[in-house]
């Protein structure tokens, strides 16, 4: 069965959807989208493509703050995983990312968004389950709660 939705389309097959993302968009809002679209709670993503640019973040356990670093210029997306689960009520996604650069080297850390320059394909494993995540204000990040 194939899906389309805002700047993305999607092909399932049995539980798993195989999702591509168009040129030129938001790779946090269009599979934001694609999750809300299909009802998605909780699941595994893992994905591939190209950006030519991204906004990382990395948590710093000692002060509790995620620090961001945008990154502007053409790299390989080899590697996007993730997962959905439910924060204050609405599904999240929850992506880290590899970027390789012209110069071969590599950038990694949580994404908080990237522009697609070329191609952006995902696949999605859903769970038949809801998973809820909580902040935890020791740590100062959102863990699974299994208890909700």
């Amino acid at each position: 069965m194939n899906y389309k939705g805002k700047n993305w389309s999607a092909k399932k097959v049995d539980q798993i959807y195989i999702v591509s993302l168009d040129n030129h968009s938001s790779i946090v809002e269009g599979l934001t989208d694609f999750i809300q679209n299909q009802n998605i709670q909780a699941g595994e993503v893992t994905g591939i493509g190209a950006v030519s640019e991204a906004t990382l973040r990395f948590f710093n356990p000692s002060t509790k703050k995620y620090v961001d670093k945008t990154f502007k210029e053409q790299m390989e997306v080899t590697n996007i995983s993730g997962n959905v689960s439910e924060i204050e009520g609405k599904s999240t996604l929850h992506l880290h990312i590899t970027l390789g650069r012209e110069d071969y080297t590599a950038l990694a850390g949580h994404l908080l968004d990237a522009k697609i320059q070329g191609a952006a394909e995902f696949i999605f494993y859903p769970l038949n389950t809801r998973v809820v995540k909580v902040k935890n204000e020791e740590i100062g990040i959102n863990l699974y709660d299994f208890e909700k």
